[in-house]
């Protein structure tokens, strides 16, 4: 017994052995620990100080998408920014994912990206509708803007905000501009001449023609490629694209077409109290041209809802037109060419969103400018289409309590089971792109600081009303005299052109969807 207990006695050596294996492996364990700490920490001043550059910029692919009109140098600058700046700085950016760029993007599209496009329109808004609608077309892609303003939109407080924005040309409607306009060759041309004459929107349709016409003439003498003429009620939705980008849209375009025509959804109120309907319209009514022809007239009665028509107002789109030699408008809503009829192309995704009766302001906004009278008669001299006829009646016949009850019932979308009902139909539809954007550009401080920095740079309401004087006649006179110029060269090349057309065809007016007795 005692020579079995005392062979199983640890003897001195064995007892060793074990320690310095204890003490190796916590060597090991240790130098696991410590080393991979010493790499992240070493690491991290590195990146701290920058001396090593972020593995996401170095090693992007050469197709990396980038925001619509953002070049490598906006990148770059963005990029930089954002790798010198702290933690504190990074945790107190927004978490929004949506449209990261607006972060200090100072919209300069002075670059060589192309195809190089303008908008042109005829406004009186005021600068709550007019800013979210330049900045949003910048934003998908849009470069030049040539505005002709009257009312609101010509004020000393509008105006110069809006001259102040890059590559923005505001061209006022002054005796100078009418005076050349007068002498316009479309007056003497017989496409346009039905219009002639005619109050309300026959007024205003002949004047964004001859709007239109003088912007040509612009466009071309800038270099630009398209052009589009669109109202500060509308925004293009480059849908069908892989980026959110007109630019893209267009630079599809084969090169032998010549107009792009984008037919227009129209906004659908879901609440009485729009006040800013770019921000809080999201469900829009789908065009004829984008729905199989069962469904559109196999829900055709639910969709107007007892109005004259499937839409308020217009279903025939609007178009961009390729700059070229002879290029004239052919309406507010299309384009063509003095020597050939245009090649043209209707867009199976990309649309104009038409934001038509937002607010139950506008009934009474398009009353006060028109001075028709309230009956069935005299509004068919004022008004193209059957239900602005309605709502100008209504506004001017009405009570305040009536009017909006008749605003209730013809334009809010308040029967949810109906809206979810034809949004299962694919005729109602929505479309948050805009939304996001404008909220975008409102955090990003776009408006505020651009409507501050020209407010500092005014010196006094005395110095800003003669400046805008100024600026009003030079402007006019400038314009004037380059579409006098051009006029006065191509008059004998108008005259072979009428000779050798036998048929004009008439200018394309604001025309209705087809309804349900066009499919009879």
């Amino acid at each position: 017994m005692a020579g079995l207990h005392s062979s199983l006695r640890p003897t001195s050596s064995s007892s060793s052995l074990a320690q310095s294996s204890q003490f190796f492996n916590s060597k090991i364990l240790l130098l696991l620990t410590v080393l991979p700490l010493s790499l992240a920490a070493f690491a991290f001043v590195l990146q701290w100080r920058g001396e090593i550059d972020d593995p996401t910029t170095r090693w992007s692919p050469k197709d990396r998408l980038e925001f619509p009109g953002m070049d490598a140098s906006t990148y770059s600058t963005h990029t930089a920014r954002t790798s010198s700046s702290n933690c504190a700085d990074l945790l107190g950016q927004s978490r929004s994912i949506s449209f990261p760029y607006y972060r200090d993007w100072k919209f300069d599209y002075k670059s060589d990206l192309k195809p190089k496009i303008c908008i042109t329109t005829s406004t009186s808004a005021g600068l709550e509708q007019i800013l979210p609608w330049i900045f949003y077309h910048k934003v998908i892609g849009v470069s030049t803007f040539f505005l002709f303003v009257e009312g609101k939109a010509a004020s000393p407080s509008v105006s110069k905000v809006l001259e102040s924005i890059p590559e923005v040309k505001v061209i006022y409607r002054t005796r100078e501009l009418e005076a050349q306009q007068a002498k316009s060759r479309i007056w003497n041309e017989t496409w346009l001449s039905s219009f002639f004459y005619k109050p309300c929107n026959y007024e205003l349709f002949v004047k964004q023609s001859l709007n239109m016409e003088m912007a040509i003439v612009m466009a071309r003498e800038a270099n630009l490629d398209w052009i589009l003429h669109l109202d500060t009620d509308e925004l293009i939705h480059p849908a069908g694209t892989r980026e959110y980008s007109l630019r893209k849209l267009l630079s599809d375009v084969p090169e032998n077409v010549d107009t792009v025509v984008f037919p227009n959804y129209e906004s659908s109120v879901e609440l009485d109290d729009i006040k800013d309907p770019f921000s809080e319209v999201s469900m829009f009514k789908k065009n004829y041209d984008h729905l199989p022809k069962d469904t559109y007239f196999g829900n055709y009665k639910e969709s107007t809802r007892g109005n004259p028509n499937y839409f308020l107002t217009y279903g025939n789109g609007k178009s961009a037109a390729r700059i070229q030699h002879h290029l004239r408008p052919n309406g507010a809503h299309r384009w063509h060419n003095y020597m050939k009829n245009p090649n043209e192309i209707k867009l199976e995704e990309a649309a104009v969103l038409h934001y038509t009766y937002t607010k139950f302001s506008d009934l009474t906004s398009r009353r006060d400018r028109c001075g028709c009278k309230p009956t069935k008669d005299d509004v068919k001299r004022c008004f193209m289409l059957e239900f602005d006829r309605a709502a100008f009646i209504i506004a001017s016949t009405a009570t305040e309590e009536e009017m909006l009850s008749w605003y209730r019932e013809h334009v809010v979308w308040t029967d949810k089971a109906l809206n979810m009902k034809l949004m299962r139909k694919g005729i109602l539809a929505r479309i948050y792109a805009p939304m996001v954007i404008m909220q975008e550009l409102r955090e990003a401080g776009t408006f505020s600081s651009l409507i501050a920095s020209t407010q500092r740079s005014a010196s006094g309401t005395e110095l800003l009303s003669s400046v805008k004087d100024s600026n009003t006649s030079t402007k006019a006179i400038e314009v004037s005299g380059t579409v006098s110029k051009k006029t006065e060269e191509s008059e004998m090349m108008v005259r072979k052109v009428l000779e050798v057309e036998d048929v004009v065809l008439p200018a394309v007016p604001p025309l209705p969807p087809p309804s349900v007795d066009d499919d009879m």
